[in-house]
């Protein structure tokens, strides 16, 4: 017969220690399927949070190799083959393109995407603030897209960073 004591101090060890070592897990909040002027898939960007970190994952593929910009817009519009449905950049805050930029990037500014020699790359960002105003922001009255650049982001040209046309098109869904 086990000891009282000894019993109880075994079922409280398991019941904190498997509170402990379960880290939470990313609640999905929105994702985009991103397609090509052409209609073709080209990837996938998902919107999760971990507690209050909101968390943006680009997969994308059958682009061309090379950096290229990846930026939030306005409307949830991607009409081809220009996509300029989408509007230009989410910016509630108003301000100047570019994490280069002296006065600080704006919501929709995100770093390049590189695509390897396969077509294929992915991108992960952390997106400041709360899940609660950039959901605001991404599910306004429009909705918002992800837009894929021809070119690299300069990181300071004001208001597109210089990155080119846009081949490649997603809208927000949530869930």
């Amino acid at each position: 017969m086990i000891p009282k004591f000894l019993f109880t101090a075994a079922v409280l060890s398991l019941t904190l220690g498997g509170c402990a070592t379960v880290p939470p897990q990313p609640t999905g909040l929105a994702h985009a399927d991103i397609v090509t002027a052409e209609g073709k898939p080209a990837g996938r960007a998902y919107l999760t949070a971990n507690g209050d970190a909101v968390t943006l994952t680009v997969q994308a593929a059958g682009l061309k190799p090379g950096l290229h910009g990846i930026h939030l817009h306005t409307v949830g519009k991607c009409e081809a083959p220009a996509f300029t449905s989408a509007g230009g950049h989410l910016n509630p805050g108003m301000k100047m393109h570019g994490s280069m930029n002296p006065a600080g990037a704006h919501m929709g500014d995100l770093p390049n995407l590189s695509i390897a020699a396969d077509g294929a790359g992915a991108a992960t960002v952390f997106l400041p603030g709360k899940w609660a105003d950039i959901g605001q922001s991404i599910f306004d009255a429009d909705g918002s897209a992800i837009v894929i650049h021809a070119a690299e982001d300069d990181y300071k040209t004001d208001p597109t960073g210089n990155s080119g046309g846009r081949i490649a098109c997603g809208v927000f869904v949530q869930g």
